[in-house]
């Protein structure tokens, strides 16, 4: 059924040009059909504009500023909580799993109005959906987590949106600040740098990467392979490098596939 017609409207046709009262009929229902496939196709488009604006759905937690709901990464806006592996120390003085304490602060908010909506900000350089997040009863989560002391306001991409929220966390001492910490941001730096001084020099000739991965697999990569840049020695997990590939085998090593 073609629904193009000169003008677009359809107007009743004068009775010299209508043969019978049931080929009007069928004029008409054919016009209306084609007007309600036009509404649903503009409806349809607009649904899914929105569906790309928002997500709604059951969150999981990965770590203090990042959720997944329907596979999707969901990085909070404006705020940064501790690394996963980063470590603070409590009022007395005791170093605890901050970034852990942070997820788990953030699973229990979450599990008590459910379902959790993201509102789209941007996407990251990672690719990962930024965005404003709210519970099911309207409380923000990006601003529940600053001012509980969860996490913290990330002036660099939020603006001081969260400051006023930091401000009250700070003066009531409320969670990461009873204590003491560093800022996620230099947590991170800091690993890099220190992950970056452990790697041997070129010159050396021992760049082959002797890794071990979460099975036990004792790999080693070698130049040029397909996962040798991204693979970070740590040498305090048994990782380590070796001059040849004739070595690496020798210590109980197998060669990466690709």
């Amino acid at each position: 059924m073609s629904c193009d017609r000169p003008g677009g409207i359809f107007r009743r046709p004068s009775s010299l040009k209508m043969r019978t009262l049931d080929t009007y009929r069928l004029v008409v229902l054919r016009s209306a059909a084609c007007a309600a496939a036009v509404l649903m196709t503009l409806v349809a488009d607009e649904s899914g504009a929105h569906a790309a604006d928002r997500l709604i759905g059951r969150a999981t937690v990965i770590d203090g500023d990042t959720i997944e709901i329907h596979g999707e990464r969901i990085r909070f806006n404006g705020i940064d909580a501790p690394e996963s592996a980063q470590t603070c120390l409590s009022a007395g003085g005791r170093e605890y799993r901050c970034g852990a304490a942070s997820a788990n602060a953030l699973a229990e908010f979450l599990a008590k109005s459910v379902p959790a909506s993201c509102d789209f900000v941007e996407r990251d350089r990672y690719g990962r959906f930024v965005g404003t997040c709210t519970r099911a009863d309207g409380a923000g989560v990006n601003e529940w987590m600053v001012e509980n002391g969860h996490a913290f306001d990330w002036p660099r991409y939020s603006g001081g949106s969260y400051a006023l929220s930091q401000e009250l966390a700070e003066r009531e001492s409320r969670g990461l600040w009873q204590g003491s910490f560093d800022w996620p941001w230099d947590w991170r730096r800091g690993a890099r740098e220190a992950t970056a001084a452990r790697q041997p020099s070129t010159e050396s000739g021992c760049v082959i990467k002797g890794n071990i991965n979460s099975k036990g697999e004792r790999i080693f990569h070698s130049p040029g392979q397909r996962d040798y840049e991204r693979t970070v020695i740590h040498e305090d997990r048994g990782q380590r490098w070796f001059c040849s590939q004739e070595e690496a085998i020798a210590a109980g090593w197998r060669p990466a596939r690709r």
